[in-house]
């Protein structure tokens, strides 16, 4: 193995610390309320900052019943029964690990719902399983091969659950007090080491710190009352919150409480952490190199992304299989999603072969609106959905339908509750009839600008006839086709 490799892991830095954070709800001070003559209740509002409704913010889940049984609509997902239905034992074999190095198509029209399909999967999923999306466009880069590209995704799509029993100082502080004294380089004074006092339920202990683990507490912002835990190997800190004796009626939900920790301030905590062979490569990637001038302007000059060799890959899985075999860590295969597959060539195709055959190798959805047409990369071979049929022949087909007028009034009345747009009955009937004659996604996209036109008329509600003086002012792409075919000779060709 080269220079750039250790015998043992390198974690990415990212995730040398890792807490587990325990939300807990603001308490009352009892004792003022007991006191006080008069009780006030005021509601606080929250500082949660508002999130962006993106194209999918509705989707939460696939919407299913205990028996797997679709529901018409839940969860931000209307119809597809057959479809969502698939999706759910997908679900299922991806939980008990029964589907990894498989692949999974989702074909149909364009609005068909798939990619929320496959978004519903991540949400079913969880965040303890990895997701990686992309679209099949991104392989084609200036810097790295296709290939490459393919093969980081893969990588991103597998997780390793590491799990860890470390010694750690653990409770909330009461005392934070820095020693400065002489120092030995400058005439400034510097810190010689610092005192922290950390309480339990069981008791109060006090301790005289390095001056880096100060550092990494100021890194931390930690404060008195804060509850917080130091590695005694490592001197790692982490904050983990702020302890919930501080919270009060006119505190906001900005701030993190936990409880005070139990047992004894000194104690051993498993510590989980969750990292993707990835991250494992970058770590383990980068060169060593020096400290010399030579170094560091080799260093500025190298490209910003580079390639990893196979080699170095094949020691990391070495040493993940031993850290497997050893009960350390956890192997958990993810799900790769890839959007317009047909966007891939043969040499990606034939890659794709490879890579889910291998020993490690995550769950692959893929994503097709085409029908039969060429495969990329070929000399005019016709092929369903732009794929080869060696790949379609080894993956599960999940067939998606167009939408009704039924479902399309669904949808659109989700999508207006997300927007927080009120539809009149009339309104919500023209923009089913522009999705009916037009395509859904065209009357979704006419819910906001019509909002904005009832608040120019005065109103909160909006009515058909902003619905129809949005429609007038942006085209759909069968109207524009129109107009393209009948004046044909004033457009440059």
């Amino acid at each position: 193995m080269s220079g750039s490799f250790q015998p043992e892991l390198k974690m990415p830095s990212k995730f040398s610390n890792f807490a587990v954070w325990i939300p807990c709800e603001l308490q009352a001070d009892e004792s003022r309320a007991r006191n006080s003559s008069s009780m006030r209740i005021e509601e606080i509002v929250s500082t949660t900052k508002a999130q962006r409704v993106a194209a999918h913010s509705h989707v939460k889940g696939l919407g299913l019943d205990d028996d797997g049984s679709a529901k018409p609509s839940a969860s931000g997902l209307v119809g597809q029964i057959n479809a969502r239905e698939a999706a759910g034992v997908v679900v299922d074999l991806i939980r008990a690990k029964k589907l990894a190095g498989r692949a999974v198509l989702l074909a149909g029209p364009p609005g068909s719902g798939k990619t929320a399909i496959a978004l519903a999967v991540s949400h079913e999923l969880g965040s303890k399983i990895p997701f990686c999306p992309m679209v099949g466009s991104e392989v084609f880069s200036s810097e790295v091969k296709k290939t490459e590209v393919l093969m980081e995704n893969f990588r991103r799509a597998i997780g390793l659950r590491i799990k860890e029993v470390k010694e750690v100082y653990e409770g909330e502080v009461l005392e934070l007090t820095p020693y400065e004294g002489d120092n030995p380089v400058g005439y400034a004074k510097a810190i010689q080491h610092v005192e922290v006092s950390l309480k339990t339920a069981k008791g109060v202990r006090k301790l005289k710190l390095d001056p880096t683990i100060y550092e990494s507490m100021q890194k931390e912002h930690v404060n008195i009352g804060d509850v917080i835990y130091i590695e005694s190997n490592t001197g790692a800190v982490r904050r983990m919150g702020r302890c919930d004796v501080y919270a009060t009626e006119f505190d906001l939900e900005a701030e993190e409480y936990v409880p005070l920790p139990k047992g004894d301030v000194h104690k051993k905590k498993e510590i989980v952490q969750d990292v993707s062979l990835h991250d494992l490569d970058i770590a383990n990637a980068r060169p060593q190199g020096g400290n010399d001038i030579v170094a560091m302007l080799g260093a500025m000059t190298r490209p910003k992304k580079t390639e990893i060799t196979e080699k170095l890959r094949k020691e990391i899985d070495k040493m993940v299989d031993r850290y497997i075999d050893q009960g350390i860590a956890e192997l958990v295969p993810g799900v790769l999603f890839i959007d317009e597959i047909q966007m891939l060539d043969l040499e990606c195709f034939t890659y794709l072969h490879r890579a889910l055959e291998s020993q490690i190798s995550p769950i692959v959805i893929l994503a097709s609106n085409r029908g039969t047409c060429e495969v990329r990369g070929t000399d005019g071979i016709q092929s369903p959905h732009g794929l080869p049929m060696d790949l379609l022949n080894r993956i599960l087909i999940i067939r998606t339908e167009p939408y009704t007028a039924e479902d399309m009034a669904q949808i659109l009345k989700i999508r207006a509750d997300v927007e927080n747009v009120q539809l009149d009955p009339a309104a919500l009937q023209s923009l089913v009839e522009t999705g009916v004659s037009a395509s859904l996604r065209y009357a979704v996209q006419l819910i906001t600008p019509a909002k904005f036109h009832a608040e120019v008329q005065g109103t909160d509600t909006v009515q058909s006839d902003s619905i129809d003086m949005m429609r007038g002012l942006f085209l759909d792409a069968k109207q524009s086709s129109r107009i393209l075919a009948e004046k044909s000779d004033v457009y440059m060709k």
